[in-house]
């Protein structure tokens, strides 16, 4: 384990025990319409900046609640100090900690803890992934059709939001598709197996620089939803096992086609999906 990863558990593992003592305990605050915060995202954020400036005080950080010091270096970490913030606002216990590390634009370490189950998935560039030290790998499964994945949807806009056709189509050609609330865990769910894919669009850096890796690391692939390289906050994304990949690509295009084409807007969308009296 190198320094960065070795660095990153440690104030990934403290930030989850801060978080624990304030699971069940928190108010709910809102920072847009419907977009959640509480007072234990900024705590952690607070913990995990200041010990990452105190390891590592010429590296760039970037995080979720605001936090960012930016000089030009060629290592810079993406912070999500709560990813699933409204689980946790719920007392539902599926959260993590996700700290991300880049060097001149290239993801090389990765660290995502769910302290609510003690799991902690590691990777760095060319070194594999871990659960809690243990090497994890993608699925086997070949086929969408007998694949499980995740995916989420927006605090914006959800009702006219195009992911609902996108939905569609993965629940009427696989064994179906959850929604845990973080992508970050979601990323790392792939990794070890427990998902064989999961998509989803306008995900932010800190969101998923972490989990991008360790699936990388695990054998998986992310790409965009169009089959396209991608890096942490693209437009939308998709990672699978490899194996299917292509598959799950080829069943996007054609709805990205009626996009692009206008032929599905808010309110043909809204139609297909919605019953006629939610509309």
């Amino acid at each position: 384990m190198s320094h960065y990863t070795a660095q990153a558990t440690a104030i990934a593992r403290a930030a989850g025990a801060l978080l624990m003592e304030h699971f069940g305990r928190v108010a709910i605050e809102y920072k847009g319409a419907v977009d959640l915060v509480t007072a234990a995202d900024r705590a952690s954020e607070k913990l995990i900046v200041e010990r990452l400036r105190a390891s590592f005080p010429d590296h760039d950080l970037v995080a979720e609640e605001g936090s960012r010091h930016e000089t030009g270096s060629d290592y810079r970490w993406y912070i999500d100090p709560l990813d699933g913030t409204t689980n946790f606002a719920h007392n539902l216990p599926v959260f993590a900690v996700s700290l991300g590390l880049e060097y001149q634009g290239r993801l090389i370490a990765g660290v995502v803890y769910n302290p609510a189950q003690d799991e902690l998935f590691a990777a760095e560039a060319g070194a594999g992934a871990t659960l809690n030290g243990r090497p994890i790998h993608a699925s086997s499964v070949g086929r969408l059709g007998e694949a499980l994945l995740g995916t989420g949807f927006p605090v914006h806009q959800r009702g006219a939001n195009p992911n609902l056709l996108f939905y569609h189509a993965i629940t009427l050609n696989s064994h179906g598709a959850r929604r845990y609330g973080s992508a970050a865990l979601d990323l790392c769910y792939v990794a070890m197996g427990r998902f064989d894919g999961f998509w989803e669009f306008n995900l932010k850096p800190w969101d998923v620089a972490a989990g991008m890796l360790i699936l990388a690391e695990a054998g998986g692939r992310a790409t965009d939803m169009r089959g396209q390289p991608t890096k942490p906050g693209g437009p939308h994304l998709l990672g699978t096992n490899g194996r299917m990949h292509e598959e799950v690509v080829a069943l996007f295009a054609p709805i990205f086609e009626q996009l692009a084409a206008g032929r599905l807007t808010d309110d043909v969308i809204l139609a297909q999906v919605a019953p006629a009296g939610a509309r």
